[in-house]
C-alpha cells in the first residue's frame, strides 16, 4: 500500500512540476545531441590519414591510421609560437577588458534616474553585437584607407603625411581589441545589467538611510551580489582562451601579410592551412583546442573554488 501510494505521488509530483519544463528542454537537449554529441564521433578523424573516397563512415573506415601525424603541423611550424602567443595574448586582454568595462557600463547606467535615457543607451551599445566582421571590416576600411580614408584625410588636415595602415604592425594590437571590445560590450552589459535589475531594492534602501553614497552603495552591495555571475562569466570565457574570433582576425586585417605577426592566431592559421594541408590537420586543431579549452575551464574553476568555494560552477 506505500509502495502504491509513493508512486502515484512521484506521478502528480513529476506531472505538475516536471513535464512543462521536460518539454521546454526538449528541442535545445534534441540540438545538443545532434549537432554536438554525434559530430564527436569525427574527432577520430585527427589520428587518420583521411582520404575522400566514398560516404563518410567509409571513409573513416578505410583511411589509414595517422597517429599524431597530424598534430606536428601545428607544434613544429616555424610560426607556432608567433600563432599560440597571440592567440593567449589577445584572449587573456580580451577576457579581462570583457569583464570590466561592461560591468563599469552596467553600474553607470544602473544608476541612471531615466529609464528612457538608460534604454537609448542601453541599444546604442548592443547594436554593434548584431553587426557582422565582414560589415565591421568594411568600416575599417572606411577609416584606415591609404588613399580615402577618414584617419588619413583627418592627418592631412593636419599637415601629416598619410599612414599605410595595413602595413603597420604596431597598430594592430589596439584595433583588434579595441573593436573586440566594441562589438561585444552591448551583449555582456546587457547580462550584467539583467543580474543588477534583479537585487531586491530594499538593500538599497536601508543603504541610504545610512547613509551610503552611490559609490559605497555600488561598492558593497551590487558588486558582491553581481560576484556570482561575473565568475560565471570569466570560467565561460577562460574556456575558449584557445579560440579566437575568425572573422575578427580575418576580416578586419584583411589578410594582410605585413599583419601576419599582430593579427594570426590558431583559427587563422588553420584556415590558411587547409590550402595545403589536410582535413585531418584541421581536425587536430580542433581537438587540441577543445582539450585544453576544457583544462583551462577545469583549472579556473579549482582556483575560483580554492577562493570561494560558493562561486564555484562545480
Amino acid at each position: 500500500m506505500d509502495t502504491k501510494s509513493g508512486r502515484k505521488r512521484w506521478r502528480t509530483r513529476w506531472r505538475t512540476q516536471d513535464t512543462e519544463l521536460t518539454l521546454l528542454a526538449l528541442p535545445t537537449t534534441i540540438w545538443y545531441i545532434l549537432f554536438c554529441f554525434l559530430p564527436m564521433f569525427g574527432l577520430i578523424i585527427a589520428f587518420k590519414d583521411f582520404k575522400i573516397h566514398g560516404g563518410f563512415l567509409s571513409n573513416v573506415i578505410h583511411s589509414k591510421w595517422s597517429g599524431f601525424k597530424n598534430f606536428e603541423f601545428l607544434f613544429k611550424s616555424n610560426d607556432a609560437w608567433v600563432v599560440i602567443r597571440n592567440t593567449l595574448g589577445y584572449n587573456l586582454i580580451f577576457i579581462i577588458l570583457g569583464i570590466l568595462v561592461p560591468v563599469t557600463l552596467a553600474l553607470m547606467i544602473g544608476q541612471l534616474h531615466s529609464g528612457k535615457a538608460g534604454k537609448m543607451y542601453q541599444t546604442m551599445m548592443f547594436l554593434p553585437y548584431f553587426l557582422s566582421w565582414v560589415v565591421v571590416s568594411a568600416v575599417a576600411w572606411a577609416f584606415l584607407s591609404f588613399d580615402k580614408g577618414i584617419a588619413n584625410q583627418f592627418l592631412g588636415s593636419l599637415g601629416k603625411d598619410p599612414v599605410n595602415w595595413y602595413m603597420e604592425p604596431k597598430y594592430w594590437p589596439y584595433f583588434l581589441v579595441f573593436m573586440n571590445v566594441w562589438k561585444g560590450l552591448g551583449y555582456g552589459m546587457v547580462v550584467y545589467l539583467a543580474t543588477i535589475t534583479g537585487i531586491d531594492s530594499t538593500y538599497y534602501e536601508a543603504a541610504v538611510i545610512d547613509g551610503a553614497s552611490k559609490w559605497q552603495q555600488a561598492r558593497y552591495i551590487t558588486l558582491p551580489l553581481m560576484k556570482l555571475v561575473i565568475v560565471m562569466m570569466f570560467i565561460l570565457a577562460v574556456g575558449r582562451i584557445f579560440y579566437t574570433d575568425f572573422g575578427l582576425f580575418f576580416q578586419v586585417p584583411r589578410d594582410s601579410n605585413s599583419l601576419f605577426n599582430v593579427a594570426t592566431t590558431i583559427d587563422v592559421l588553420v584556415y590558411k592551412q587547409l590550402k595545403t594541408a589536410t582535413v585531418g590537420m584541421a581536425s587536430a586543431s580542433a581537438f587540441v583546442q577543445s582539450v585544453m579549452g576544457c583544462v583551462t575551464i577545469l583549472i579556473a574553476n579549482w582556483v575560483v573554488r580554492r577562493v570561494d568555494r560558493e562561486s564555484a560552477m562545480m
